[in-house]
């Protein structure tokens, strides 16, 4: 990795209590729900993509494909989102910035992506968090000056309270689209089903 990349990190290590059952294995078109997120994220212009699972890495191997995404095990995921954030963090490694995506958010497209890479790489903010139509959501980026701070957070939500924090300090890249949809109900699901097309 060098100085001047932007390596994802796809956090894809809940245990998905709300929606009852792991979605990440989720029929998603001809992939999964995490497989479409990963797709979307390897034909991007990111250099480096990671992949932070937890629970039943085996299972997520075998039905994933991966492409060249590297796919990183969390030992530690029950202890909230952080966790996870400081492993893909490890095997980041030396890096300009990293782009947080979810797992569960297949509708963060490969040209939402693109896009906020340029707008980060154009202004290099110490943070940057896209907005969809006013409505704040992931792609996040931090940059290599805000990795301290990232590895000292604990829980969930730890980012957005960081983000919180320094207003001044972010820049708020504009999509021209609806806020994709966390899958955390049934409901979200089939939304998202809808919005793909299936």
């Amino acid at each position: 990795m060098g100085h001047e990349d932007t390596v994802g990190i796809i956090l894809a290590a809940g245990e998905s209590k709300r929606f009852g059952s792991a979605k990440q294995f989720l029929p998603f078109g001809d992939t999964t729900l995490l497989g479409q997120v990963v797709r979307n994220a390897n034909a991007s212009s990111l250099v480096q993509v990671v992949v932070v699972m937890g629970r039943m890495v085996d299972e997520l191997r075998q039905s994933v494909g991966f492409g060249r995404a590297m796919a990183i095990d969390n030992t530690a995921y029950g202890a909230g989102c952080a966790s996870s954030l400081l492993a893909g963090l490890d095997a980041a490694g030396d890096c300009a910035a990293i782009m947080l995506l979810l797992g569960d958010q297949p509708g963060v497209r490969t040209e939402f992506i693109d896009q906020v890479t340029s707008a980060w790489h154009r202004e290099r903010p110490w943070a940057s968090v896209t907005s969809y139509r006013g409505e704040l959501g992931h792609p996040l980026v931090f940059a290599r000056e805000a990795f301290d701070e990232l590895r000292r957070l604990h829980g969930d939500k730890a980012v957005w309270k960081l983000i919180d924090a320094y207003p001044e300090r972010v820049l708020q890249v504009n999509i021209d689209a609806g806020l994709p949809p966390d899958v955390d109900t049934p409901a979200d699901y089939k939304r998202a089903l809808t919005d793909l097309g299936c």
